[in-house]
């Protein structure tokens, strides 16, 4: 059996700097989890709306875990609800967004489901789907794309967001 050979992207670490500009986020502390297929964020004080027949959703997002002074209110159209098994087994419908994720050089639409993460080291979890065979991982390693790459996260995040 020939193994496949994938060109792939760029090596990234089980962590990483990313960014959210969509949300206002420009530096969020991210767990790289090829074991999760879906992706999500740590979200609390969420509050579910209607403006003109569009339904949103309004939430606090806390971008490094822990640390309470960095907190940005956010809002999203709700693009969905998913029901989702999570890792101590126990199943809860979660509102989905649709955002842009900023990772290195590359810019890309993502979902994600909006969670209470306050447990957990990361505010956002980078599951399989959003990956999408975009980089090449090494479990081993951590936060490779540098700080360059996440100053010029940053710097994009903030632009596209006073954009809107």
């Amino acid at each position: 059996m020939r193994a496949r050979q994938r060109q792939g992207g760029a090596l990234i670490g089980w962590r990483e700097w990313a960014a959210l500009p969509d949300l206002g986020a420009g530096r969020i502390g991210a767990k790289i989890d090829t074991g999760a297929k879906g992706s999500a964020l740590h979200a609390t004080k969420i509050k579910e709306f209607e403006t003109d027949g569009v339904r949103h959703v309004e939430f606090w997002l806390r971008t490094l875990q822990g640390d309470e002074q960095r907190e940005i209110f956010c809002h999203a159209p709700i693009a969905g609800k998913r029901l989702i098994k999570s890792s101590n087994g126990l199943e809860e419908e979660r509102i989905v967004i649709e955002t842009d994720l900023h990772l290195g050089e590359q810019l890309w639409k993502i979902e994600l489901t909006l969670a209470n993460r306050e447990t957990m080291e990361f505010a956002l979890l980078i599951g399989r789907d959003a990956l999408g065979g975009k980089f090449r991982i090494d479990p081993a390693a951590s936060y490779l794309l540098g700080y360059y790459q996440t100053a010029l996260s940053t710097q994009v995040a903030i632009k596209h967001f006073l954009k809107r």
